[in-house]
């Protein structure tokens, strides 16, 4: 569904974001992807109050995501241990190409995958898994782990710097002809928000940006990267900058379409020159 019209942004509202947001117009002769716009907003809403109050309802039972992470279980229905997708997946490439049910265990979200012996991440469990600093650190591996796969590497755990790897040739092609990878990048940034890493988020969204619009690699996931990962940040501030950095690199830029006026954008653009 595309539309003229994004009233699923909040992006460039200064407002509370508890308000229901004003409906925008976007002149435009390209359109925004509505429900792109809506996806990533209720995502960015889901993760409001994470490490608030619980509102989970009690008798829930078991947390999986938790408890996989913990070594306690294996996923399904490949049956692997955490560790074992660490130590043995590592630049398995085919494996990590073909296989299309161990993202969902990996990077748990609040919503369900197409695993469907995969679980949804609770409110509750969220909370847990922000408390537990060996599982986050079970994270950043699970993250090093597809960031291999794509042709990145983590450069700076503290920062969530990132750049391209020495086999990102081969990678980059890998990630331009298969088009499911976007989902799973999509997937592994709204993750990364929700598991307490968002500083990671805009690190590796300004990493595709730079790949895509000023080096031209990349081109088969521009669509994904403008639409989902840039919005899937749940910092305002950064997200703002990547749309700035966006826009001051897009062709042509008149057929802009995520985020103000354009005439707002160009006086942001030419005030920072």
């Amino acid at each position: 569904m595309e539309s003229d019209e994004c009233e699923f942004d909040s992006t460039w509202d200064d407002e509370d974001e508890n308000k229901t947001p004003k409906k925008k117009v976007l002149q435009r002769r390209s359109h925004r992807k509505i429900n792109a716009a809506k996806d990533m907003q209720n995502f960015r809403h889901s993760c409001r109050n994470l490490d608030g109050d619980d509102h989970d309802k009690p008798g829930q039972g078991r947390f999986y995501n938790l408890e996989f992470y913990r070594g306690q279980i294996k996923s399904s229905p490949d049956d692997v241990h955490i560790d074992d997708f660490h130590q043995n997946w590592w630049a398995r490439y085919d494996s990590l190409q073909d296989v299309h049910t161990y993202t969902q265990w990996l990077f748990p979200l609040q919503t369900q995958g197409v695993n469907p012996s995969a679980h949804v991440l609770t409110k509750k469990e969220i909370k847990l898994f922000l408390r537990d600093k060996q599982v986050k650190s079970k994270l950043v591996k699970s993250y090093k782990l597809m960031l291999d796969f794509y042709g990145i590497r983590l450069v700076d755990e503290s920062t969530g710097e990132v750049a391209r790897a020495p086999n990102w040739e081969d990678r980059f092609r890998n990630l331009n002809r298969y088009s499911n990878n976007n989902l799973r990048i999509t997937r592994i940034l709204k993750c990364l928000g929700t598991l307490g890493l968002k500083h990671y988020q805009a690190p590796l969204v300004k990493f595709f940006l730079h790949e895509i619009l000023v080096k031209g690699q990349l081109q088969n996931v521009k669509q994904s990267a403008l639409d989902y990962f840039m919005f899937a940040v749940l910092d305002k501030s950064e997200r703002r900058e990547l749309v700035k950095f966006a826009f001051k690199h897009f062709k042509p830029r008149e057929n802009f379409v995520w985020g103000l006026g354009l005439q707002r954008f160009v006086d942001v653009v030419d005030k920072n020159r």
